[in-house]
Parts: structure tokens; sequence; C-alpha cells
């Protein structure tokens, strides 16, 4: 082969191995910067995930507060009125929650005499005074008042009422004046529910309470149910128990921007003055361990003064039997009257 065609073909093979070379380390260079990407992004996931789920949690807070809020506006208000609030559900669910709480409430109207109601079936109950002075009753429901007498033999009241949600017993005496009052009512409330990395993250809000919970985690109880006990300066005692039911009216789900109707059913006051032997007990579905949790919260005292041996001169909340309060709470007054104030209140919300 002559010399210039030897020199053609020699640098004719050297650009091609160049050019190879090029294309080679082009996509060696891609699939390096797609490997360092692809680490960083295995690394930094968990930390934006934790990230998203903070700012997710956050937010179902901040509509807790919000709602919270306006639920205490609303059932404050005259019947029928109420508040338009709008709430951005972008990455949490609302939802109405039935039957979360029973709440049973009893106290003498007098010293004169001790009342109790008990055997309760669908159809009857039984009622028995130590002095039997009690004669009739009056029972207090959802669709109105409807009176009974007290049969003397076994004190049996046969009603043949369906009495669901609530009701209020009221005990009579020969002269027509209340000797004694139960109270039973149901309280609903609201959920919230927002989706997490690990799972969902529940809040429900019942009767002035919030109950919170992570899928990874125990139940936690940031806030209690309304139920205070104060010592008078002027002597004396006063136990104030404030419920709050949460009637939900269709579905609430969730939105960009959900608009509710936050409107006030009403209130009654069963218990308004002195009392006796007042006695109050709760159960709460949201979780076994809420309920003893609660009556921690309010023996919290009592436990204190039993620890300490003092109980002789104790004042405040006690159990009604056993001291785990499984029985109901009490009022320890030293056989004063007790100041009794309850106010339950309706709230309904819909869409």
């Amino acid at each position: 082969m002559p010399p210039v065609e030897r020199y053609r073909t020699r640098s004719h093979c050297s650009s091609e191995d160049a050019a190879v070379s090029e294309v080679l380390g082009v996509i060696m260079m891609l699939a390096m910067v797609v490997s360092i990407m692809g680490g960083v992004w295995i690394f930094l996931n968990p930390y934006i995930t934790d990230f998203e789920d903070n700012t997710n949690w956050n937010a179902a807070n901040g509509i807790a507060d919000r709602l919270e809020d306006r639920i205490d506006v609303a059932a404050d208000s005259p019947e029928g009125t109420g508040i338009r609030h709008k709430l951005g559900m972008r990455t949490s669910m609302l939802q109405g929650v039935s039957n979360l709480e029973i709440w049973s409430i009893s106290a003498d109207l007098t010293s004169a005499d001790i009342v109790k109601i008990t055997a309760y079936t669908t159809t009857s109950f039984t009622v028995s005074s130590i002095n039997s002075t009690a004669e009739k009753v009056l029972i207090h429901h959802e669709n109105g008042i409807d009176e009974f007498p007290i049969l003397d033999a076994d004190g049996m009241v046969n009603h043949n009422l369906q009495l669901t949600d609530w009701y209020v017993i009221t005990v009579l005496n020969g002269d027509d004046e209340p000797i004694h009052k139960t109270v039973k009512y149901t309280i609903s409330g609201l959920r919230i529910i927002t989706s997490l990395g690990n799972g969902e993250h529940e809040i429900y809000l019942v009767n002035n309470a919030r109950i919170e919970h992570f899928a990874d985690s125990a139940w936690e109880i940031s806030k209690f149910p309304r139920v205070e006990f104060d010592e008078l300066a002027t002597g004396g005692v006063r136990l104030s128990i404030i419920l709050t039911n949460i009637a939900v009216s269709g579905s609430l789900g969730s939105a960009n921007q959900l608009g509710l109707d936050i409107i006030s059913g009403g209130s009654i006051n069963p218990f308004s003055g002195p009392c006796y032997n007042v006695r109050f007990s709760l159960t709460n579905s949201v979780a076994p361990v809420i309920t003893p949790q609660y009556d921690d919260q309010w023996l919290s005292e009592y436990t204190l003064n039993r620890a300490s041996g003092t109980l002789d001169s104790f004042i405040g909340l006690a159990p009604f039997e056993r001291a785990s309060g499984a029985d109901g709470i009490t009022v320890s007054s030293l056989g004063e009257a007790v100041y009794f104030d309850v106010s339950i209140n309706e709230v309904v919300v819909e869409r």
C-alpha cells in the first residue's frame, strides 16, 4: 500500500476510536450522575417523608383547634343559631362518630332521703328509698315528659317507653316535690383521620376532650372532659360538669375547602343547686384505656390523700365504691351539701 494511503487509513481509524471513546465517556458520566442522584434520594427519602408527615400532623391539629373553638361558640349560643366555617382538608378526612361515651349522673335533691334507681330493663326499672318517700317518677326523654307511679310492693316502675340516647328520671315524693334525679346521656363526637408514612393518625374530639393516636404508639389524652371541683370561699363545695354532644347530619368527608355549619341544638340543665349523694360514671368506647385514664385524672387528689393517710379530712372527688373508680365517682364533702351544676349542650355539624 502506498505511504499516503496507509496514513489516511490510520488517521480515519484514530478519529473513529476518539469518537467512540467520547460517547462511552458521556454514557459513563450519565450513569454515575444517575447513581449518585439515586443514592441521594434513597438517603433523603426518610427525611422527606418525616417532613411531610410532620406538616400533615400539624395541619390536622390546626383543624382540631379550630373545630374545638367553633363548637364551644356554638354550644354557648341560643338554639338554632351558629356559625359557618371553612376548613382546608387536603390531607385529612373528617367523620362523625356516634355513641362514643355513655354518662350516668345521679344525686339526691334533699337530705331527708336516699334514693337509688336500679334493675334497668328496656321497659322498667326499680326505685328504692330508705325512708319510703318516693311516690312517682317523671321521665324526660327526647319525645317529651311522661309520669308513672311507683308500685308500693317492690318499687317497680313500668314505663314501656323506648328510652334511647338520653333521659332524665325525676323522683317525686307525696307532695310532688323532686327528691332525686338520674340522668343518662349518650355522647357522639368527631374524628379527624390523616394518612402518615407509618399508618393512620387519628384525633377524636368527644365531649370537650381530645384523644390522639398514632399507628405505632399508645393513645394520648391532651384534653379531658370538663369536670371541675371547687371549694368555695364562702364555704361549701361545688361540682360542675359540662357535657357536649356533637350530632353530625349527613356525611362530612374531605375537600380542599370543606364548608361546615356548626349550629346549637339547645341545652338542658338537670342539676343546678344543692345536692347530696352525688355520683357520676362514664364509659368511653374510643379505646379500652381511655376510661381508666379519666378516672385516674379525677381521683388524683384522693389517691394522694389515701397514700398520706389523710382521708378523714379529705374534701373532693372520691371513688363511689372500689378505689379504681370502676363503680363511679362521688364527692367527699364531710356530710355537707354539694352545689351541683350539670349542663348538657347539643351541637349539630353539617355540610
